[in-house]
């Protein structure tokens, strides 16, 4: 009996401490585990371009961290022209309509390859460039695209030609000429700077609304291959080459059903920061709510896959000619948001138009994607204004974009 007694103390003490050795040994290993957990998540969360200036990593950084904020509101070329207006010292559309400015400024750098005085729309380069540096200085995101020409035929970018993009690559007929008119793209985007000589930081569109076919780098126009390597060439020449490093650079598609559909032509998450598309109303929206569906489906799988890229979800373009729908703003652009998760969207641009012949010459034009004064649409814009879900220049300066 004794000895029975004695045996189950002794395995009962064993017991205890084989699991004070288990507990020590867990213990040791969360010490082990958790330094390096917290070294992985201290990684600084950094754009593709891991040399980019301060300024631009705190632009990133924030329009990522402010998502829940409201999505900033922007509009193209919004301080150089509107409906039978140009170049109007301290004008803007957007002021015009609810006195206030955008969050978001879209400029375009088409014909700057050419050597042109004027950017295709007439507007002038170096009014441009005064344009940026003002909308920076009120605390706005800065974006541009860049609808260069046909470097083989020197048709514009909306010739469809095939073979383009094969030939402007690395060993194709053109591919010099393409890095010329790069280089020229990286004089203005260095010439960007603030009178203290701070370079302002730039969204950057190039090769957008790759899913469309009305382009000559579309997706019938060149192969998904061919498209990455044009991305990839143009990107590490800035980047690289150039020493460019106050650049944000977005993939934009046209409208896609599908995660697949987006991705095809993605050249990587090295090159890129921000997700887009661009996206139109069409028809008649009083009737049709397909865009609002539409939308709704796309941003939606945008949402998703910045979450798994780690990058920024954006709706770089949208509108609707003329407005000819009074409640598009609540009805269609307000709903087809929602809820979701949207850094930015932006509106096209007001007039603009030109005569065609040298020197460009801007002549007025009733066309508009904002309401015009006494427009139907008016009121519905004021009470989408006022509805909170969009931030404009109040709203963007207040989040300190540039800040840490």
């Amino acid at each position: 009996m004794f000895a029975r007694e004695s045996i189950a103390a002794l395995l009962c003490q064993l017991n205890r401490y084989q699991l004070q050795c288990m507990k020590q040994l867990v213990f040791s290993l969360c010490l082990l585990i958790y330094p390096c957990h917290s070294i992985l998540m201290a990684q600084p969360d950094l754009p593709a371009d891991k040399r980019a200036s301060p300024a631009t990593v705190n632009l990133y950084r924030n329009l990522k961290k402010h998502l829940d904020k409201g999505v900033l509101f922007g509009h193209q070329d919004d301080l150089a022209y509107g409906v039978h207006w140009f170049g109007d010292k301290n004008r803007s559309n957007l002021n015009d309509l609810v006195g206030e400015y955008p969050a978001v400024y879209g400029w375009e750098l088409g014909h700057l390859e050419l050597d042109a005085t004027y950017n295709l729309d007439s507007v002038p380069f170096t009014r441009m460039r005064e344009y940026i540096l003002e909308g920076y200085q009120k605390g706005g995101v800065i974006t541009i695209s860049w609808h260069l020409r046909n470097p083989v035929n020197g048709k514009t970018a909306w010739d469809d030609a095939k073979g383009v993009v094969k030939e402007i690559l690395p060993g194709g007929s053109k591919h010099n000429l393409y890095l010329s008119w790069v280089d020229k793209v990286a004089v203005f985007l260095n010439s960007l700077k603030t009178p203290s000589g701070e370079l302002v930081p730039v969204i950057f569109r190039p090769f957008h609304e790759l899913t469309g076919n009305w382009f000559w780098w579309g997706q019938d126009r060149c192969t998904a291959e061919e498209y990455k390597q044009l991305m990839r060439m143009t990107i590490t020449y800035l980047r690289d080459t150039k020493q460019l490093h106050h650049l944000l650079y977005a993939y934009n598609t046209s409208g896609f059903k599908s995660k697949e559909a987006f991705m095809e032509r993605y050249p990587g998450n090295d090159l890129i920061d921000i997700l887009s598309f661009d996206d139109y109303q069409y028809g008649d929206a009083s009737k049709d709510n397909s865009f609002v569906k539409n939308i709704d489906l796309q941003l939606g799988l945008l949402e998703s896959m910045a979450a798994e890229n780690n990058k920024i979800p954006a709706w770089a373009e949208t509108g609707y000619e003329k407005i000819p729908y009074s409640k598009w703003w609540t009805e269609c652009l307000l709903k087809s948001i929602g809820q979701h998760r949207l850094s930015y969207v932006l509106v096209w641009r007001d007039g603009g138009l030109v005569t065609g012949k040298a020197p460009r010459e801007f002549a007025p034009s009733d066309t508009h994607f904002l309401p015009v004064p006494a427009h139907s649409s008016e009121p519905d814009f004021l009470k989408m204004y006022f509805s909170g879900k969009f931030l404009f220049q109040k709203g963007a300066a207040a989040l300190k974009l540039y800040d840490k």
